[in-house]
This record gives C-alpha cells, sequence and structure tokens, in this order.
C-alpha cells in the first residue's frame, strides 16, 4: 500500500484523547457500544461503494439511510446502485453489513463517514440540509476519540464552518476530544479500471492530528491517500477537478458550433490535436453534460465566490451557458436535418437512442436527454426511446413511450439520435438500418450520417 502524504505546516501531532468506549460525558456504560468501526450516512452512489469496499476488508460497517426502500433492498441482499451488484450486498451482508433508517446505529461507530447529496439550492449554492441533518445527528451520538469525515460535495469552508459548529455543540472539540476531516468523493459510476480502491484519496483534516486519523483509516482499503494542507484545500480539489473539466467540455462544445460554420471537421481536427505527447488533454463534443458531478459541483464554487468576494467566477458561468444550451443546438441540427429531408420536425417521429447520462450504465442524473426529449415535444415532434439499462422513462412526469424491437424501430422512425453510445449499440448496424441517423457522440463516420 503506498500512502502520500503532504504534511500540513502548523502544529505538532498529537493523538486524540480516548476514554473507555463504554462511557459519555453524563452517561454511564454502554452496552454494545464501539462494536462497530464504521457507520456509512448515505447509501447511494458514494456511500454504498464505500461501505463494500471497508467490508471487503473485515472492517464491522453499517449504514443509515432515511429511505426505507433502500434499508429493505439492501438488507434483502438488493443493491440499487450501478456499480454494486446484487453479490456484492450480500458478501457484505455475510460479513455482518446491516442498513438502518434509525440513527442509533451511529452511537456504537468508531468512524462516521457522512455521503449525503448536496444538490443546487435556489440561490444556486449547494443545498446542504441533508449535510446538516447526517451531522446533528452523528452530533447526538458523539463520543471522545471519533472520527467523522464529510464526503459530500460542497464549497469550501463548509467542512470548519458548518459541521464543526454543530459537532462541537456536543461539547466535544475537534482535534481534541474527536476527528474532523474532508475527503472528497471521487466514485465514477461505470468505470471498471478506477474503483474507490485505486483511485488516490484526498483528505484534509480540521488539524494535523486529525489527518492523521483520517488516513489511517482510508489507508486499510485505499491504495493511496493523498493529505492536503486542510479540509478547505481538500473541498477545493474537488471543485477543481469537476470545473476543470466542466470548463473544457464546454470550450470543444462550442468549437464543435463554430467549427461547423468554418466548414470544419472537429471531431478530426480534435483527433489530430490528440497525437500531441505533452500541453493537451483531448475533450470530445456531446449534447449536454450529465450526472452528480460535473453540471453541478462547479456551481458550488461559483455560489462561493459570488457569496464571500462579490464577483462573478466568470470561467464558470460562461461554461454553464455553452454547456446548458447543448440540447437547443442538438435538436435545432436535428430539425435543419428533417428538413433536407423534406419533412418537418412538427409530427416526425423521432427515436432517441441511450437516454443515460454515460455509457453502460442505468443512471438518469441531470442526463442532456431530458432537456432534448422536452424540446422535441415542444416542436410537436412524436418522440420515443431505447437504451438497454432503462426500462422506464418519464419526463416532466410524462412518460416517454420504450421501443423493444429496435432494427423495426429504426426503420420505422424518420430521425434516430444517437445520444449515448451503449457498447451494445451495433453502431454500424444503426448507421446501415435507421432512415435518417444524428450521432451526437462522432461514433459514426459514414456516409448519410450526420455527426455533432
Amino acid at each position: 500500500m503506498q500512502v502520500k502524504r503532504t504534511q500540513p505546516l502548523g502544529d505538532k501531532v498529537e493523538p486524540l484523547k480516548d476514554e473507555d468506549p463504554r462511557e459519555a460525558p453524563g452517561e454511564g456504560p454502554r452496552e454494545g457500544f464501539d462494536d462497530v468501526d464504521l457507520a456509512v450516512i448515505g447509501l447511494g452512489y458514494v456511500g454504498l461503494p464505500l461501505a463494500r469496499e471497508a467490508a471487503s476488508v473485515g472492517l464491522r460497517v453499517v449504514g443509515l439511510d432515511r429511505d426505507p426502500r433502500v434499508v429493505e433492498g439492501l438488507n434483502s441482499g438488493r443493491s440499487h446502485v450501478d456499480d454494486v451488484h446484487d453479490d456484492d450486498v450480500r458478501r457484505m451482508r455475510e460479513a455482518g453489513f446491516t442498513a438502518f433508517t434509525d440513527d442509533a446505529c451511529l452511537a456504537r461507530a468508531q468512524t462516521v463517514v457522512i455521503c449525503v447529496p448536496t444538490p443546487l439550492g435556489e440561490d444556486g449554492g449547494p443545498d446542504l440540509s441533508a449535510v446538516v441533518s447526517a451531522t446533528r445527528a452523528v452530533a447526538g451520538r458523539l463520543r471522545r476519540g471519533r472520527l467523522v469525515v464529510l464526503e459530500s460535495t460542497t464549497y469550501p469552508g463548509t467542512t470548519e464552518e458548518v459541521v464543526r459548529p454543530l459537532l462541537e455543540e456536543s461539547g466535544l472539540r475537534a482535534g481534541e476530544d474527536f476527528a474532523l476531516a474532508f475527503s472528497p468523493e471521487r466514485i465514477d459510476p461505470g468505470n471498471t479500471q478506477h474503483g474507490l480502491r485505486e483511485t488516490p484519496k484526498v483528505v484534509g483534516g480540521c488539524t494535523p492530528s486529525c489527518a492523521v486519523q483520517a488516513v489511517a483509516f482510508y489507508g486499510k482499503f485505499v491504495n493511496m491517500v493523498v493529505q492536503a494542507k486542510g479540509t478547505r484545500e481538500a473541498e477545493m480539489a474537488k471543485l477543481l477537478e469537476n470545473t476543470y473539466r466542466h470548463v473544457n467540455i464546454a470550450l470543444v462544445n462550442e468549437l464543435a458550433i463554430i467549427s461547423r460554420e468554418l466548414q470544419v471537421d472537429v471531431w478530426d481536427a480534435i483527433r489530430c490535436a490528440g497525437t500531441k505527447p505533452f500541453g493537451f488533454q483531448a475533450f470530445r463534443p456531446s449534447p449536454g453534460v450529465g450526472g452528480h458531478c460535473i453540471p453541478i459541483d462547479p456551481n458550488y464554487l461559483s455560489y462561493k465566490v459570488r457569496s464571500s468576494l462579490g464577483y462573478e467566477f466568470r470561467f464558470v458561468e460562461l461554461a454553464q451557458e455553452i454547456n446548458r444550451r447543448m440540447p437547443e443546438y442538438v435538436v435545432r441540427r436535428a430539425q435543419d436535418l428533417l428538413n433536407t429531408a423534406g419533412r418537418p420536425l412538427h409530427g416526425s417521429r423521432v427515436l432517441l437512442l441511450g437516454v443515460t447520462y454515460k455509457p453502460d450504465v442505468a443512471d438518469l442524473r441531470e442526463t442532456p436527454a431530458e432537456p432534448v426529449a422536452r424540446l422535441l415535444r415542444e416542436r410537436e415532434a412524436d418522440i420515443a426511446f431505447h437504451d438497454p439499462h432503462v426500462p422506464r422513462w418519464s419526463v416532466d412526469g410524462v412518460a416517454v413511450p420504450r421501443v423493444d424491437d429496435l432494427p423495426a424501430a429504426l426503420r420505422e422512425h424518420d430521425l434516430t439520435v444517437l445520444l449515448q453510445d451503449h457498447s451494445a449499440y451495433d453502431l454500424p448496424a444503426l448507421a446501415d438500418t435507421a432512415r435518417l441517423l444524428f450521432d451526437t457522440r462522432g461514433r459514426i463516420f459514414k456516409p448519410g450520417v450526420e455527426v455533432l
């Protein structure tokens, strides 16, 4: 195991105080306390893989989730997350994992990791209500010597300014009585090469002693742990990673629009630029950005800059504008394609292929397929979809018909739009069978196929 630490500047590292784990201020012995190594709050795309990896190395793990359907499913051996299979859950159960809806389970844990969602609020910043709720639950069960880690993505300062004061309402102090750290999640759904264990884990502690305890914890089941200077640096690292991607996706999407007007094949230009062995990373055009990170996380940084510094983070604002308008550009190109074929978009039958936000997963969060479908409906196109990973799909509460016989549907629909290039699709066959094909992913370069 390789553990890389960037030692923070400042205080000498001292061990945290730890008392008899059965004793707590103002309470008598607690039977059964301290018999769990880890409690994970939030058993979704981030929390469940974390629980799985910890259980796989022999840690005693419990999970807390407010959704009784999630808890019931996991305790029955069923997974609701793409990257965690039913067999994984059954092995977790055999190793002693149990999911709960009652936060009493937190009192038994040496370490608590918060993995709850932070969606965008009405003000454009993160909605921290789930983080606050989870933190209060932890505070009510907090004991000396424990480690608390926040993994939920948020703006720099959240751990120190929001989480720490709530935990210290318990009467205990971070860095003295308990350890507090931030470690950004780096889960990439569908990525079979870089799972939680293989992806370096960034950790920032409120104090050097907090960082030492957090590094030791993650080092039990992650191959490399990278210690940040503090929690703010770890929080910023996550936003930097995803803002970098967001801005570069926007750049190449804008280039795709410009290149068409300049009669340039942007895909070939990217291919050529990608041969440079230094100073260039290839990003490719798309119908928009989706998922739980790229469309959301840069907003947290933009919000913090605006609320704390009083001005706009213009790179992020521009990237958001460009990426948000890509679905409209896709629909306009689809309309032009139909017009060239002598058909109006109004009343045409349009088949959408692949409606998830990335290939080979069932994840629909923030998928650009949704605004594409919405815009097509507004123009009174007759839409249907096919996706090997999605049995049912609705937009704005209205179901989109799913086709089962794909070859027949390709022949019957006036236009087919490839929105997601799942590996299950036979791309040459799509080109040969569809009446008219619009490839938004740059995968099918054949005569008669329109490419974004």
